[in-house]
């Protein structure tokens, strides 16, 4: 089973939450989500564990405890939902706007970026960025 572990404190690492785990039972893996470009902990991980009532036993037990001097949340992982990307867009040629507040790319040499709401050569009304330059 995998389950989800959120509200972690900034110094735990994937070995202290499976450390944590195995008291429960048998940990397959334990990994702390980071940051890609700053290294630093998304404060929340994963945890697998192969047994599904020594799982829901870490569960039942570990959540809303402090760990760390934080209260965790521990909860039955949910399976990732397949769903489009927000925003997008680039420097160059098409593409456009962004999510709900618009975004940096957008644009070719004769239109410009896209926005929360379209856009003309300036970007839209929420941001955007675009505009009548022939890159």
């Amino acid at each position: 089973m995998n389950i989800f572990v959120a509200k972690l404190s900034a110094g735990v690492s994937s070995d202290d939450l499976k450390e944590l785990f195995e008291e429960y039972g048998e940990v397959v893996s334990a990994n702390v989500i980071k940051d890609k470009f700053t290294g630093e902990s998304k404060r929340f991980g994963f945890v697998e564990m192969g047994n599904e009532e020594e799982a829901q036993k870490a569960i039942s037990e570990l959540d809303g405890c402090e760990y760390d001097k934080s209260v965790i949340v521990v909860k039955k992982a949910e399976p990732r939902e397949d769903r489009p990307r927000t925003g997008g867009g680039g420097f160059n040629r098409g593409g456009g706007g962004g999510g709900n507040r618009g975004g940096f790319g957008g644009g070719n040499n004769r239109t410009g970026g896209g926005g929360y709401r379209g856009g003309d050569n300036r970007g839209g009304d929420r941001g955007g960025f675009g505009g009548n330059k022939n890159y």
